[in-house]
């Protein structure tokens, strides 16, 4: 059993018709003599009737045809009989009529140039081919020409001639330099039809050397190239008398002004012209025209419409194509060039001429001896085309006599027919644009009927659709048909069932009980045939959840579903489509079972999307639109109109809102006189509103531009408006920041902002600046100046104040009277220094001192504030004199007093303080001296521990290197640690201050220890410094070691605690890892030194003042120097962190602006930061 399946073959189709309509045509084609009856040749292919061949290649002539029996072939040759057999280069296929011409061995193309016809025949007639006109492509060379070098002023057109050698078929023609790298063209360069390159005006970067003209013949797969042509665009400004001296008018290219002009066109010539096509071409129409600015074409049909989906525009609307052309659109089509300067047209008159086509086309004929019937052949052009026949090649009028036979114009008759009447009948309709040509057979046969589709085909159809079940047939006389459905039923009648002429059964809707077998009966008078069919009716596929209309933004995700209900017996697949095409392959979109997820939504992805549900008998689909919101496009189609010196109406028309409202829109302004290329924010009116009345200033060269504004954002600008160039007027406005300051005691330097281009209202803008004394009784001095932003007036009083003014003016006049200004004239070095200095010592790092301010007279100048110097003169300790850096703290305002931080200890200072203007300082006051009291020393110097013997540790050090008062003592701690890293008895041990040795006796052999060591002024204990080292071993105990070690009973006790070890270690690490505590730190932190206790702030403002390098601790685990030595830094003292670098800003009350405050020592067990040595544990790993 063969299974049919009846599905539709375009989805655009109805699903009732569809099927019925795509079914029949494939019936009717199918309705063929079968090859094993006799019947007369029928040419099945042939070469096209204009062969153009590679003259490279052989040539292959195809002429194939079958019919009963095979036929023979003949050719003919320019009209006479073409003898193979005496040709041999030319060989005929066995069994067919192609023929091959063997011109890779020997012999030229062109000796084949010709017009060839192939003949098919056998007992029953002849068929005959087109006649196929060979000839051999063509690409010769350009021919060679010596091309001068043009030049041309700026701004003329210009005309590139190609001008290409005659191939066949015609070349391709473009434009290429020297690196063939395609010339860019444009609305003002573009290139031809004719393979010409026009310039509507030429620009300087229009310069070059190798214009080249390329054709590529695409049938040999060859180009050629013209030589290279040079421009050269000049401009007149640009010539120096020499030049312009020694070239004359008639040495440039043209004789037109470079200067603006309308349209002229370069072609087509004149204001008319005509165009012939042919009915099927493509219709090109070209206007391409020079001026200046470069003109804009447009084109029109007179008395009609452009056809909207056959007609394109190319190169930039300077082509106007209509594809398949239909006499219909014959007529008079005008093109316009148009510029700012003015239009041209030209219309161009078009007349569509027709070869012909078929009205109907004859077919092949089948009769029985004794049966009528017709041949048509109706055919139609322009001109009308003339029919004529042929019979088995030979024009009719010559052919022997039927009698059953009758000639009627396009028609042929036939009547009572006999065997002989068969025959290969030719229709040829032709005009002077060319010629049609088809065979028909007559063919008279005997023959009972035949079934050729295949017995017991099962055909499966959707429910409720057409059922077509096939019953394809053969026989002489036409059999008629019968259907029956059942073993036993009666004939189908037509009032339920479609019976068609070729036996096919339609079942116009087809329920389930419609399942069941069919057979076909076909009877003549010479027999009858019969076939059984088989019809199954399956469930419709239904989408019973269809995607739905998303509204989505930018880069989020958007999720259609799609479920899908199928006949049990099928199995569906479902695909998705996105604006009818494949889903782009892309890793953001992903599809399962019921869904499509597309991710990261782009602007691209918006369109339609399609869920198609298809098994092997139907297929259905349903789409969702998804929008995808997007700022909106640019308004467009910009306008201005009433026109006044201060207003004027802008209007536009919104671009697309890309499914999000516009809101507003914000109108901006370009000033092209003086900030040409600047836009400015003019205004904002509702989205709604697409005209507004705008205000404006005068003499501005205005150019408006317009952007839409919605949720998402805004758009690009649009297009600027054309230019809007208002009127001269005084200015409105003054200039802004006039100030009044001397660079000098006796000048007064007057400044001010200047109006900007905008603002000046006219040209010739100036400033008439005016002062006088604010407390004399003098007039007013004005003096005008250029458009500047500065004026000097010398000889004045030292700081004295003064009123000033500043107006704006142009050509039309002044602008309102101003403001005046309160400005001072050049300041001097005050001359008195501040009286009563004091000192108040607040702690060992901090100090208060006091001033009485100096007369305001005596400042001559903007009172900036006191600054005080004050250095470190000699310590109270040592007494040796060196010399110290002087450092500054500066105090804004009238302040009268102020603190100096970060002092060192026991240190002996003097300060001056000097008054301070806008000029700079005044003289000093006289020294002040002061001592500031003992502190903590810091940490000593280095700590080492030399000479271990078995019972004693030698410790050595260097004093602190910042005492910071006198050394009362040094304090020595240490305490031993055990194997187990646990701290013993911390000793606590009191040193005299000159010593910088000590000696430890009575020490366990063999033992750690940790030292913790300071000094202390009377002042407190300073910062620790630790140490770690071990005594000696006893020498004879390390010789019974030795020995013992020896032994072999102590080796393998000593394997045995090894391994006994290693399992501790294991179980110890096991519970570890589940949560066991370690206990060394917590014993460290048991022993650790009690009296060791952070230092506290100072209760004053500040604490005392240090760097903080002396209290960076040690690295936790760092290892120490091999000579057991720790060494200190010296510290670096800095005013950075009081204030602004040297001039230290304060509070009104003196006090210090900002943080300052020492930092804290660390305890000793405190972590990381610790400043003691490591824990005993990681000292002791750092030991090992």
């Amino acid at each position: 059993m063969q299974l049919k399946i009846m599905m539709p073959k375009k989805k655009h189709l109805s699903a009732g018709r569809a099927p019925l309509i795509l079914f029949l045509c494939q019936m009717i084609s199918a309705l063929e003599v079968p090859l094993d009856l006799v019947q007369p040749p029928t040419i099945t292919q042939q070469s096209p009737k204009d062969y153009i061949i590679d003259p490279r290649e052989n040539i292959v002539i195809q002429c194939e045809a079958k019919g009963k029996p095979p036929p023979s072939f003949s050719w003919t040759r320019n009209g006479t009989h073409f003898d193979i057999d005496k040709d041999p280069l030319v060989t005929m296929k066995s069994g067919s009529g192609t023929l091959t011409v063997n011109i890779m061995s020997e012999g030229k193309a062109e000796t084949y140039e010709g017009v060839y016809q192939c003949t098919a025949r056998n007992e029953r007639g002849a068929a005959i081919s087109n006649n196929i006109v060979i000839r051999p492509s063509r690409s010769p060379l350009w021919t060679k020409e010596k091309l001068e070098r043009i030049t041309l002023r700026n701004g003329q057109s210009l005309v590139l001639p190609c001008r290409p050698p005659v191939g066949l078929p015609p070349p391709i023609i473009f434009w290429m330099d020297n690196s063939f790298q395609r010339l860019p063209q444009s609305e003002r360069v573009s290139q031809g039809l004719n393979g010409d390159l026009y310039f509507s005006n030429v620009l300087p970067e229009d310069t070059r050397e190798d214009y080249i003209c390329y054709a590529r013949f695409n049938h040999t797969q060859t180009i050629q190239q013209k030589q290279p042509i040079s421009v050269k665009v000049i401009s007149v400004d640009e010539l120096n008398d020499t030049i312009a001296a020694n070239l004359s008018d008639t040495e440039f290219y043209g004789a037109k002004s470079h200067r603006e002009r309308p349209p002229t066109f370069l072609t087509p010539e004149g204001n008319a012209s005509r165009k012939e096509e042919l009915r099927g071409n493509v219709l090109s129409l070209e206007c391409i025209a020079e001026g200046l600015p470069t003109p804009i074409i447009y084109w029109i049909k007179e008395d009609g419409t452009l056809p909207i989906n056959r007609t394109f525009y190319r190169n930039f609307k300077k082509t106007l194509q209509i594809v398949q052309v239909t006499e219909a659109d014959s007529g008079n089509y005008q093109c316009i060039a148009k510029n700012a300067l003015g239009a041209i047209h030209h219309i161009i008159s078009v007349t569509v001429k027709a070869s012909p086509y078929w009205i109907i086309a004859p077919q092949n004929l089948v009769l029985s001896p004794g049966e009528d019937g017709t041949l048509i052949c109706r055919a139609n052009g322009n001109p009308k085309p003339r029919i004529s026949w042929l019979l088995n090649g030979v024009l009719i009028e010559i052919a022997p006599d039927d009698p059953s036979r009758k000639i009627d114009g396009d028609t042929i008759i036939f009547s009572n027919v006999q065997e002989r009447s068969s025959a290969v009948y030719q229709c040829n309709a032709s005009n002077e644009y060319g010629y049609l040509l088809a065979n028909a057979f007559v063919n008279v046969l005997a023959e009972p009927p035949r079934i050729f589709t295949s017995a017991d085909t099962l055909y499966q159809v959707i429910a409720n659709r057409p059922a077509l079940l096939d019953c394809a047939f053969f026989g002489s006389p036409l059999p008629t048909i019968e259907w029956f459905k059942g073993a036993k039923g009666s004939a189908l009648r037509e009032d339920i069932y479609v019976l068609h002429e070729n036996g096919t059964l339609e079942i116009p809707v087809a329920q389930k009980d419609s399942t069941g077998t069919y057979t076909c009966v076909a009877r003549n008078k010479l027999g009858m045939a019969k076939n059984d069919i088989h019809l199954e009716i399956k469930d419709p596929t239904r989408i019973i959840k269809q995607p739905e209309y998303a509204v989505v933004q930018r880069g989020s995700t958007v999720s259609f579903e799609c479920i899908v209900k199928h006949d049990h017996t099928l199995i569906p697949t479902v695909t998705w489509l996105k604006d009818h095409g494949e889903l782009p392959s892309d890793g953001r979109f992903t599809v399962d079972k019921d869904h499509l997820v597309v991710a990261d939504v782009s602007d691209d992805d918006g369109g339609t999307y399609t869920c198609v549900a298809n098994t092997t008998l139907d297929s259905v689909s349903a789409s969702a639109v998804l929008s995808v919101v997007d700022v909106p496009n640019p308004p467009f189609d910009l306008e201005l109109t009433d026109q006044l010196d201060r207003s004027v109406q802008l209007s536009w028309t919104p671009g697309d809102d890309n499914n999000s409202p516009i809101t507003k829109f914000i109108i901006e302004y370009e000033d092209a006189m003086h900030e040409p290329g600047l836009w400015h924010h003019q205004t904002e009116v509702p989205g709604a509103q697409t005209t507004a009345q705008l205000k404006l200033s005068p003499y501005v060269n205005y150019s408006f531009r317009v952007m839409a504004v919605n949720s998402l954002g805004r758009s690009l600008p649009s297009e600027a408006s054309e230019q809007y160039l208002t009127k001269a007027a005084e200015p409105d406005k003054n200039p802004t920041a006039v100030e009044g300051l001397g660079s000098e005691p006796d000048n007064l330097v007057i400044t001010w902002k200047p109006l900007n281009g905008f603002e000046s209202n006219g040209p010739g803008l100036q400033y008439k600046v005016s002062w006088r004394q604010k407390d004399g009784d003098d007039e007013w001095t004005s003096m005008v100046v250029a458009d500047v932003s500065k004026y000097i007036v010398s000889g004045t009083p030292t700081f004295v104040p003064y009123l000033i003014k500043v107006q704006a003016l142009n050509d039309a006049g002044f602008a309102p009277e101003p403001a005046v200004v309160l400005g001072h004239s050049g300041e001097d070095l005050p001359m008195v220094a501040p009286g009563n200095v004091h000192v108040n010592v607040v702690n060992s790092t901090l100090a208060e001192v006091h001033w009485d301010p100096v007369p305001l007279k005596s400042i001559r100048g903007h009172l900036q504030g006191y600054r005080i110097y004050y250095w470190k003169a000699q310590s109270s300790s040592t007494r040796n004199r060196r010399h110290i850096e002087k450092k500054i703290l500066t105090f804004q305002g009238s302040k009268t007093r102020g603190m100096l931080p970060g002092l060192e200890p026991f240190s002996h200072y003097a300060l001056n303080v000097r008054v301070v203007n806008g000029k700079g300082e005044g003289p000093a006051s006289p020294d002040r001296v002061f001592n500031t009291p003992e502190g903590v020393p810091s940490a000593p110097s280095s700590l080492k521990i030399v000479n271990p013997t078995l019972d004693s540790l030698t410790l050595e050090w260097e004093p602190p290197s910042h005492p910071n008062g006198i050394l009362t003592e040094y304090t020595l701690k240490y305490q031993p640690i055990n194997s187990t890293h646990e701290l013993g008895p911390l000793v606590d041990l009191k040193i005299p201050a000159n010593k910088t040795r000590w000696t430890l006796k009575n020490l366990n052999f063999s033992t750690r220890y940790k030292f913790y060591f300071y000094a202390q002024t009377v002042a407190g204990s300073g910062s620790q410094i630790t140490e770690e080292a071990i005594t000696t071993m006893d020498e004879a105990m390390a010789s019974r070691q030795v020995d013992i070690a020896t032994q072999g009973w102590f080796i393998g006790l000593m394997c045995a605690v090894a391994l006994l070890i290693l399992i501790l270690l294991i179980v110890c690490f096991i519970r570890r890892n589940k949560g066991g505590k370690y206990p060394v730190k917590e014993k460290e932190d048991a022993h650790a030194d009690p009296e060791i206790q952070p230092m506290k702030e100072d209760d004053g403002t500040f604490g005392e003042y240090s760097d903080a390098e002396d209290h960076k601790p040690l690295k936790k685990g760092s290892r120490t120097p091999s000579d057991r030595t720790v060494k200190k830094e010296d510290s670096d003292d800095s005013l950075v962190d009081y204030g602004e670098g040297v001039n230290g800003q304060f509070n009104e009350d003196g006090s210090f602006i900002g943080q300052y405050s020492g930092k804290k020592e660390k305890e000793p067990a405190e972590g990381n930061e610790s400043s003691e040595a490591p824990s005993p544990v990681n000292a002791m790993n750092s030991f090992v």
